[in-house]
């Protein structure tokens, strides 16, 4: 499966030099935040394929013009052809204003899905807009990360981690692209544009998390498609 990441800063390849070859084995688009509304609604109509978010800190605009077309998982786990993927948007709150949380109130929105996460045996894929404590943040207020990330890493050992917010010109010289988390998590900044590629040993296969009563629900779901289909 190939993941289209984008973060931060509109692509001009993507966008003014658009052609479809960019994007032709593109299966899914994820936007870690901070992206103009217009530049995602573009993209998931050429590509033709979901395209899931998470709002940044700069995405209060998205209340009024949201990107017509995309699916916000924020503070959800969207499931995708088994790929479990969990949204969390915003960053640590310097100001007054939308989609900034304390560390305290970012542990709260998390506490919220443990019901979600637990009944779906974890989750693949972290997505947030703000890094992780320690992992590629900044020391300034409106550029740290939270640790309440870490905690939720090394609970559940997601696959991966993608987030932005960390611009590459903030640094060039420090800027680090990836980590590893010490619970194994690959962590991606994906400012800009990163092409991530999951394989299907990466996570479980559609129906078969190993939580009985998630796995039953995905199976009877799948039935309802095909027999939708095949009544057409």
């Amino acid at each position: 499966m190939n993941i289209l990441c984008i973060a931060d800063e509109e692509d001009k390849g993507l966008w003014d030099y658009f052609s479809p070859e960019k994007i032709k084995d593109v299966d899914l688009i994820i936007s870690c935040g901070d992206l103009n509304s217009d530049y995602l609604q573009y993209l998931v109509t050429m590509a033709n394929v979901p395209l899931l978010y998470v709002p940044g800190n700069h995405d209060s605009n998205y209340d009024r013009k949201p990107p017509l077309g995309c699916e916000n998982i924020d503070g959800k786990i969207y499931d995708f052809k088994g790929l479990r993927i969990l949204g969390l948007g915003g960053s640590m709150r310097y100001r007054e204003g939308n989609n900034m949380y304390t560390e305290a109130e970012m542990t709260k929105k998390i506490k919220k899905l443990n019901s979600s996460i637990a009944i779906r045996n974890g989750f693949d894929i972290l997505v947030t807009h703000a890094p992780a404590k320690g992992y590629g943040d900044l020391e300034d207020l409106p550029h740290n990360g939270f640790e309440c990330f870490n905690t939720l890493m090394e609970k559940w050992n997601p696959k991966y981690m993608l987030h932005g917010h960390i611009h590459k010109y903030y640094n060039s010289t420090k800027f680090k692209r990836e980590y590893i988390h010490e619970s194994g998590t690959k962590i991606i900044n994906c400012y800009d544009k990163y092409m991530l590629t999951v394989e299907d040993s990466e996570h479980p296969p559609l129906g078969h998390t190993g939580s009985a009563l998630y796995d039953l629900y995905m199976n009877m779901k799948v039935q309802k498609k095909k027999k939708y289909y095949m009544d057409k």
